[in-house]
């Protein structure tokens, strides 16, 4: 019996460290990232507007796709990157057509890879898909916080006023790259990414600012 407790511990013995011997050989954490990038690159082709280099993340994106929050430095690090790529109209009007923005708001039409250009003049806001915005529209998503009366309860009266200018401003910039104020925020980045025009946005801030909207009624 003896015997076959001791034959039976170094059986045991063996296996663990045959399994040590394993875990030291298995690939490292970099390794695997390395094999997971070569394996996303030879897996996809130019196909129309698509192109594999839309794979390469800008280091805020791979900051932002780990799974888990960044820590607060790096999010300040995000957001002071975001906010240096918003850039103001450039003519210095902030505000178009707010019934042109509605229509972008309904419209959810997003770029596919048929589309014979990548300009975003096709494209919608989807704005309603996460937000309350126009009171006569029953149906809409809560992901994002309710927009309704956006300009008039922030004090909006005048969108052109000096006095409006930090708010005109702000949704501005929140429009062009949410992660300004955000880190990591599920906010599409509107004008860093391309995904709507300056025109486009002009109407959506109009839809939110300008005190005829029925935003602000």
């Amino acid at each position: 019996m003896k015997k076959f407790f001791n034959a039976h511990r170094i059986a045991l013995g063996a296996v663990a460290a045959a399994a040590l011997a394993g875990c030291a050989s298995m690939p490292s954490e970099s390794d695997l990232a390395a094999q997971f990038s070569q394996m996303m690159n030879s897996s996809f082709r130019d196909e129309g507007i698509a192109k594999v280099d839309r794979l390469q993340q800008e280091p805020s994106q791979a900051a932002c796709s780990t799974g888990t929050a960044p820590d607060e430095a790096t999010s300040k690090k995000i957001e002071t990157a975001a906010l240096a790529s918003i850039k103001p109209p450039s003519d210095g009007k902030y505000l178009g057509d707010w019934k042109e923005g509605e229509k972008l708001a309904q419209n959810g039409r997003g770029m596919t890879w048929t589309d014979k250009s990548a300009a975003a003049s096709a494209n919608g806001g989807n704005c309603y898909n996460c937000h309350q915005i126009n009171k006569a529209e029953i149906s809409f998503g809560t992901i994002g916080p309710s927009l309704y009366n956006y300009g008039k309860l922030r004090g909006v009266s005048n969108p052109n006023d000096p006095g409006s200018k930090a708010i005109v401003d702000y949704t501005w910039g929140k429009l062009y790259n949410g992660w300004a104020y955000n880190a990591c925020s599920n906010m599409p980045r509107f004008g860093h990414k391309g995904l709507l025009d300056e025109s486009q946005m002009k109407h959506i801030m109009a839809l939110l600012l300008d005190p005829a909207s029925p935003v602000n009624q």
